[in-house]
C-alpha cells in the first residue's frame, strides 16, 4: 500500500490536536471550524494508512503507538517549515542569513556568552560564526572577509578597509605566583629586566613582531591566554592578564598582583571593527551594541 503526501496544514493540526488534547481545543487553538480539525486528521491518517488517535471510549483523545512514533517527526517537519519561513522574512527584510563574529581573547568571556544567548533568542534564523583571536588576527579576519563583525584591541594598524569604533577597555595587571620573587613588597625599578615575562603573542601577520607592554628581554611567547594563565600559576613567569581573568586568583591568593615601577596596570582598549564596503546589518548592528554594553559591565 502507497503512503500520501501529507500536507503540512495537516501535520499542524495533528500536532494541535496532540499538544491540546482534543479536538475542540485544537480547533480554538488554530482558529479553524471543528469540523476542519476533524478532516485534517482523519485525511492525514487515510493518507498515511495508520490510526494516530484513539476515540473510542474516552472523552480525550489519545495518541496510538503509530501516532507516538509519528509525533517526533511531524513536530520537526513543522518546525523546518517555520524556520524556512521566518528566514525568508528576515532576508526580505534585510536580516543577515549568516554572521560571522570574531572576538579578542581580552574580551571577557561571562559578559560574551551572555550576549550570545540573547543574540539567539533575538535572532534564531542566523546562523552564527565565532571566533577567539588575539591582536592583529582579529582585524585580519574581517579584512579577509572570513567575519562580518570584530571586537578587537588596541594595537591595530591603520587598515583603510576597515571602519574603527571604540567600544571600551579591559584592565590589564602584571600578575605572578605568591612565591615568585617579583611578588615581594620592595621592587626596584628594573627588576622586572631579570625575570622571565609570559607575553601573547601574535598569529597575524599584521602585528607579527610587534611588542605589547613588554618589559623584559627575557620572554616566552605563548600563542593562548590559557596557556599563559596555567604557567603564571605555576610560578613560571610573571605576565599582563585581564583582571576578570585572574581576580578569583587573586582573591585566594594563587596569584599576587604586582606593584611594578614599570607598570601597575594598563587600560586594554577594545574596538569595533567591520569592513566599509560591508556595513553591519540589523543583527551586526544588534551584537555590536550589545557587546559595546558588555564591555562597559565589566
Amino acid at each position: 500500500m502507497d503512503v500520501g503526501q501529507p500536507t503540512l496544514d495537516h501535520l499542524r493540526i495533528f500536532l494541535a490536536v496532540a499538544d491540546e488534547g482534543s479536538f475542540h481545543a485544537a480547533a480554538r487553538k488554530l482558529g479553524r471550524a471543528l469540523s476542519v480539525v476533524s478532516y485534517g486528521v482523519s485525511t492525514l491518517e487515510a493518507q498515511l494508512g495508520l490510526s494516530l488517535f484513539v476515540r473510542e471510549g474516552s472523552r480525550r483523545p489519545q495518541l496510538t503507538e503509530a501516532g507516538r512514533a509519528l509525533l517526533a517527526d511531524a513536530r520537526a517537519i513543522a518546525n523546518e517549515a517555520d524556520g524556512l519561513i521566518a528566514r525568508a522574512l528576515g532576508m526580505r527584510q534585510g536580516l543577515e542569513t549568516e554572521l560571522g563574529l570574531v572576538v579578542d581573547v581580552m574580551m571577557p568571556s561571562a559578559g560574551v556568552a551572555r550576549v550570545l544567548r540573547e543574540f539567539q533568542q533575538a535572532f534564531p534564523t542566523v546562523d552564527l560564526r565565532l571566533h577567539v583571536e588575539a591582536l592583529g588576527a582579529v582585524a585580519a579576519l574581517v579584512r579577509d572577509r572570513r567575519a562580518d563583525l570584530g571586537i578587537a584591541g588596541p594595537d591595530i594598524v591603520g587598515l583603510p578597509e576597515l571602519e574603527r569604533r571604540a567600544i571600551g577597555a579591559v584592565e590589564l595587571v602584571p600578575v605572578a605566583a605568591p612565591g615568585h620573587p617579583l611578588a615581594a613588597a620592595d621592587i626596584a625599578p628594573g627588576d622586572t629586566a631579570r625575570h622571565l615575562q609570559l607575553v601573547l603573542t601574535d598569529r597575524s601577520p599584521l602585528t607579527e613582531g610587534s611588542d605589547f607592554s613588554v618589559f623584559s628581554p627575557r620572554t616566552w611567547r605563548l600563542a593562548d591566554l590559557g596557556a599563559k594563565h596555567a604557567l603564571l600559576l605555576e610560578g613560571i613567569g610573571w605576565g599582563n592578564m585581564p583582571r576578570h581573568a585572574v581576580a578569583a586568583d587573586i582573591a585566594a591568593g594563587r596569584l599576587v598582583e604586582l606593584r611594578l615601577p614599570e607598570s601597575t596596570g594598563l587600560a586594554y582598549g577594545l574596538n569595533a571593527l567591520w569592513r566599509k564596503d560591508r556595513r553591519p546589518g540589523p543583527a551586526a548592528t544588534w551584537m555590536l551594541e550589545a557587546l559595546a554594553g558588555a564591555c562597559s559591565d565589566a
